[in-house]
């Protein structure tokens, strides 16, 4: 049964063209890049109940964030678990199961709503959901890694920017829907879940079904392995991805994701509320916010990756922290001052490096340990995205909300998060400083090369 979905029914055939694989990746990272627009739920959901307003028994914002952390965390364990698994088995079955647990998700945290029981929004977007993020965020990028070896971290972006710029099209799409269902009765909420999951459900399955492997050996027309921008840090042998986890170089990138996302996953998750308490700005404003931010995230992922190709993976991360903690501690000056635009530029620029980051982190492992494992060395790097869902949004949740009922005035709440998140980025900085080259103890006796 399902015998169409194996590996050996999706390896492409004479005169594929490679190019027809990143639509496929890009119709699974568009619809599991929804996640980067929760925080348009965040208000909502304190006010199922009272519709407008919260009423007595409403869900607070501290257990609605929550919802999105645990998807986060089940992103990364789903990933570091199904590595392995996806190398085996090919990314059309990863993609279809992903499919299946992603939009079932949105149908469970509908009933969870629907019956304001919130332990179904943490089972259903939260549990299933997260393992559709994490078993669709890794299956097409050790294949289009494969598909082209000469530009590595383009490819990675292409693959990784769907995600980036899901929220994009999220955002307006999800307060559209709930003005539309909005009744005396309802805020929408549970039905707008439902439409999602139908959609997100049917475009990932289109993607399941369009992605093809290459065949054993294939390499591009013309294509020279050579040398590469920084090529002492690029490997011509593999790591097995049991190996690479024993290496100093696994644990630093680990923690250089891990802070990276810290960082940037707090903005995103709290995107909406920061601006709408920093400016005063309305909910449907609030959105935009976030769409903008998700346009920022999903272009620099693809810019800075491909850049990342001819600058090398290590420059690149120094730029990406670097200028990052100036900017992280630049925000809070802009929030109290009131200069909105300038605030968004500020945003803007470092969700382009945040997104880069995460479009880099494959490019940079394939670099360090070859491709034969790429897929599942990456599954187990992404546990540092789990310990950062949650570290992000609940830190900056809490000490925010903390600094209010101290009687901090809204638009200074964020400032002291603000200021330790640069703090982070410098952590990073170093980390990606004392990186070298894999031992070659370390290598797969059978690799020859990559």
């Amino acid at each position: 049964m399902f015998h169409f979905l194996d590996r050996s029914r999706s390896v492409a055939g004479p005169g594929y063209s490679r190019w027809l694989v990143p639509p496929a990746a890009l119709c699974i990272h568009l619809s599991i890049g929804q996640a980067y627009a929760w925080s348009v739920f965040n208000i909502p959901l304190t006010r199922v109940l009272g519709v407008s307003a919260p009423a007595p028994g409403d869900w607070t914002r501290e257990s609605v964030i929550w919802i999105f952390s645990l998807a986060i965390v089940c992103l990364g364990l789903s990933a570091a678990f199904g590595g392995k698994w996806l190398e085996a088995v090919g990314p059309r079955k990863a993609m279809f199961v992903s499919a299946l647990c992603f939009s079932g998700g949105f149908f469970i945290a509908a009933l969870g709503v629907s019956l304001h029981a919130i332990w179904l929004l943490y089972l259903g977007y939260g549990l299933v959901g997260g393992c559709g993020l994490g078993l669709g965020y890794i299956s097409p990028v050790g294949t289009l890694i494969r598909w082209f070896p000469d530009r590595p971290g383009m490819a990675t972006g292409m693959a990784i920017m769907g995600f980036g710029g899901g929220a994009m099209i999220a955002a307006p799409l999800s307060v559209a829907l709930m003005k539309a269902f909005q009744t005396e009765a309802s805020n929408g909420v549970w039905q707008t879940f439902v439409v999602l999951g139908i959609l997100y459900g049917i475009l990932m399955l289109v993607g399941a079904f369009t992605v093809r492997v290459p065949p054993p050996g294939w390499q591009p027309a013309g294509f020279v392995p050579s040398p590469a921008t920084g090529s002492k840090m690029v490997t011509t042998r593999n790591v097995h991805a049991d190996v690479a986890i024993r290496t100093p170089q696994f644990y630093l990138l680990w923690v250089m994701l891990c802070l990276n996302v810290t960082a940037g996953i707090g903005i995103l998750g709290k995107a909406s509320d920061m601006v709408q308490d920093m400016f005063g700005v309305s909910m449907a404003e609030g959105s935009w916010f976030v769409g903008i931010l998700s346009a920022a995230n999903m272009g620099g992922r693809f810019l800075w990756s491909t850049l990342s190709d001819f600058l090398g993976r290590k420059a690149t991360y120094a730029i990406y922290f670097g200028l990052g903690l100036l900017l992280y501690g630049l925000l809070p000056t802009l929030g109290k001052s009131g200069w909105l635009p300038v605030f968004i530029a500020t945003s803007v620029v470092i969700m382009t490096m945040y997104g880069g980051a995460f479009a880099t982190i494959p490019a940079y492992l394939r670099d360090l340990f070859g491709t034969m494992h790429v897929g599942a060395i990456h599954g187990r790097l992404l546990t540092a995205w789990s310990t950062a869902g949650v570290l992000g949004p609940v830190l900056l949740t809490r000490w925010a909300e903390r600094q209010k009922a101290a009687g901090v005035p809204p638009a200074e709440s964020y400032s002291q998060v603000l200021y330790f998140m640069s703090v982070l980025l410098l952590v990073g900085f170093l980390a990606n400083l004392w990186l070298s080259p894999v031992d070659a103890r370390y290598h797969h006796p059978e690799s020859g090369g990559s």
